[in-house]
């Protein structure tokens, strides 16, 4: 790769090259929840983020979009790893089962997206959260339509 114009990147190299060079001044919600990518392949993306007390719902536990976003993202970056230069992807459908509560005081929380079928005009994917003691926090499913 020899360009950095993100049209002319597959979907793996642009992830990629953020990965590797972040521009903490580009407006993103990865940037505003502070998620940063762990790993980049081909149909499979793992995110982290630290918890604070920002993200409470009114329990005072982490609110639930925070691992839904975290979701959203990491089915949908996977996703993205499969697409040739040029093509795009968005969620038609994103479904999350909550399994516990993380806490705001700056537990590690990590999500792994995979993708299941990557076809011409839709692509599925699987993900999942963990927190730093390795227990579930949430799983999830996405529908991409392919663009």
């Amino acid at each position: 790769m020899t360009t950095t114009d993100p049209a002319t990147m597959t979907g793996l190299e642009l992830l990629r090259w953020i990965q590797t060079n972040d521009d903490e001044q580009i407006p993103s919600i990865r940037r505003l929840i502070g998620m940063r990518f762990d790993e980049v392949d081909h149909g499979r993306v793992v995110m982290s983020l630290g918890t604070r007390p920002d993200f409470a719902n009114p329990l005072g536990t982490v609110h639930g979009g925070i691992a839904a976003t975290l979701l959203d993202s990491v089915m949908g970056c996977a996703v993205h790893t499969t697409l040739p230069a040029g093509v795009g992807y968005t969620t038609l459908e994103l479904k999350v089962n909550y399994i516990r509560a993380a806490g705001t005081d700056g537990q590690l929380l990590t999500a792994t997206g995979t993708v299941i079928h990557a076809g011409r005009r839709t692509a599925t994917a699987e993900g999942q959260v963990l927190d730093g003691d390795g227990r579930l926090i949430a799983h999830g499913t996405t529908t991409c339509l392919v663009l």
